[in-house]
Formats: C-alpha cells, sequence, structure tokens
C-alpha cells in the first residue's frame, strides 16, 4: 500500500472518517443503484455495446476536466490508464454479460466475492501483508454480503454466474492498479484514458464476439449515457479518494455496496428480509474492526 506520512495527521489523531472516506461510500450508493439499470437495459442490447456507450460517455464527460493538463501525458500515466482500463473492461464486461442470464441480486451476490481477494491480491502485488484486524473486517464484510445478498433457492454456477464470478478477480485488480499507481500519476489523465481505454475494447470485441449493434432504444441510450455520467464521476472519485485510503479499507466501504443496493431495490418495490439488516450490521462491524490500529502506521 502506498503512505501519505508526509501530510497525513499521526495516525491516533485521524478521524475514522474522513473527506476521501465519505467520498467512497457516495460512490458506493451510486454503485448500488447500478445492478438493476443494467439488467432492465440487458433485454435490449449486448453487454459490450452497452459497455461501450456506457465508458465512451464517461470519457466525453472527464474529457473537458482532463483537456487543460493532456499535453503532459507521461509513458508511466498511458500505462496506468491501459492496465486500469483493461481490468475495467473485463470485470464490468463479464459482469454486464452475467445479468443478461441472472437477476441482480445474483450478481451482487456473486460480484462481492471481490471483497477477500483484494488484500490477496495485495500480499502478492504490493508485498504487503495484511494485518489481522485486516483480515477480521473483511470476514465480517464477507459474511454480512452473504445474509444480504445471498439469493433464497442457493446459488447454482451456471454461464452467468460463471462470467460474473470471473469479473470479480478483474474488479479486484482494479482497486489494487488503482492504489499502485495513486499518488504517482495525475488523476485527471489517467482517468480519462482508462475509460477511453474501456469504450474502445468493448467496440472493438463486439465483431470477435458475434455481437450487433441494437436497434435505437431510449431504454439503453439513457440508461448507458446516465451510468456513463455517474462511472466518470465514480472514477475521478476513486482515484481521487485512494491516495489516502488504503486498498483493504476502500475494499470495505465497496463492500456496502449490497446494502444499498438492497435499500434501492425496497424503494423500488423489493422487500428486505431481517437477515440482510443482520448482514448491514456485521459490514458497519467490519469497517470498524479494520480500524484497530490507532498509535501504529497506517496503512
Amino acid at each position: 500500500m502506498l503512505h501519505n506520512d508526509a501530510s497525513d495527521k499521526p495516525a491516533q489523531h485521524r478521524l475514522m472518517i474522513g473527506r476521501p472516506e465519505l467520498a467512497l461510500i457516495g460512490v458506493t450508493i451510486l454503485w448500488g443503484a447500478t445492478f438493476l439499470v443494467v439488467h432492465h437495459a440487458m433485454r435490449e442490447t449486448g453487454p459490450l455495446f452497452f459497455v461501450g456507450l456506457r465508458f465512451a460517455t464517461a470519457a466525453l464527460l472527464t474529457l473537458p476536466l482532463a483537456l487543460p493538463v493532456l499535453r503532459g501525458l507521461t509513458r508511466r500515466e498511458l500505462v496506468a490508464g491501459l492496465v486500469i482500463g483493461l481490468g475495467i473492461f473485463v470485470g464490468y464486461s463479464l459482469q454486464t454479460w452475467g445479468l443478461q442470464t441472472i437477476s441482480s441480486s445474483t450478481s451482487a451476490f456473486i460480484t462481492a466475492a471481490y471483497v477477500p481477494l483484494v488484500p490477496i491480491l495485495q500480499w502478492v502485488i504490493l508485498r504487503r501483508r495484511p494485518r489481522l484486524a485486516s483480515w477480521a473486517g473483511v470476514a465480517l464484510a464477507f459474511v454480512g454480503l452473504l445474509l444480504i445478498a445471498a439469493p433464497r433457492d442457493g446459488l447454482a454456477l451456471g454461464t452467468g454466474e460463471l462470467l460474473t464470478l470471473l469479473s470479480t478477480v478483474a474488479i479486484a485488480l482494479e482497486i489494487i492498479f488503482i492504489s499502485l499507481w495513486a499518488g504517482k500519476v495525475d488523476v485527471a489523465r489517467v482517468t480519462v484514458v482508462q475509460l477511453a481505454v474501456t469504450a474502445l475494447l468493448a467496440f472493438a470485441c463486439m465483431g470477435p464476439a458475434g455481437e450487433s449493434v441494437p436497434p435505437f432504444s431510449w431504454t439503453v441510450v439513457l440508461s448507458a449515457c446516465g451510468l456513463g455520467a455517474m462511472t466518470a464521476l465514480i472514477q475521478l472519485v476513486m482515484n481521487w479518494a485512494q491516495r489516502t485510503v488504503s486498498p483493504t479499507r476502500a475494499t470495505l466501504i465497496y463492500a456496502g455496496e449490497p446494502v444499498w443496493a438492497g435499500i434501492i431495490g425496497r424503494i423500488a418495490g423489493e422487500r428486505m428480509p431481517p437477515t440482510a439488516l443482520v448482514g448491514g450490521l456485521l459490514i458497519v462491524a467490519a469497517v470498524v474492526v479494520s480500524e484497530i490500529r490507532y498509535g501504529r502506521k497506517v496503512d
């Protein structure tokens, strides 16, 4: 993990929840709203076109922010944008593809598998062994997610489930790579590159995958472009906030995604069972447990 000791206050004086954490919580709320939107859109379009349109919109919306500094794009920033963009493309394409055949709640449950993957991959890539408190927090968060999003009839791994499960590896790597380069690159330049790379890869893969451009549909256009605007905001916030928020802690915050998805589903008319409330409490406990490190150097 990256350190920012020069600007951070001593660990014992840091607030448990600061502005970067609050920003990531906001991102997580937006994420929770996307499953149902994508699931409905998949009735009228293929996954690659949808992902391409979504991220092309995000790239175009982000471009004005990056344009004044885009000429200063460095080789490191280009590589960072390409690698992160590849991770986003694989993760979102597989997840969207899976949503063609499985429900949004099943997708949310399987996607939650990236929670325990991040500290493991962080150990392998960043060579930093997670603390015991981090492992305990991840375990609590994962159990909470099981209670919130587990399908009532159990989990049968069909094609959609397997595709979504594979997407979790790419999502976990995306979080790791963002943290790997955070603080070393210009956020605006890298963000527009990774969004553009994702869109180009999605459109380029339509032909080999046998997917054609769907008939015009306002549902698809509004869903993809609306999510594209959300994606632009999400990627900018992630790149900014993870300059000071560790990958493990960011993952624990992101673990609240099914909680917000359940709340949004409830507003839309879905019922939230008592087990989901217990799961939400476990996720809150996970964030608290992960913070048992005062008086020591912050990861």
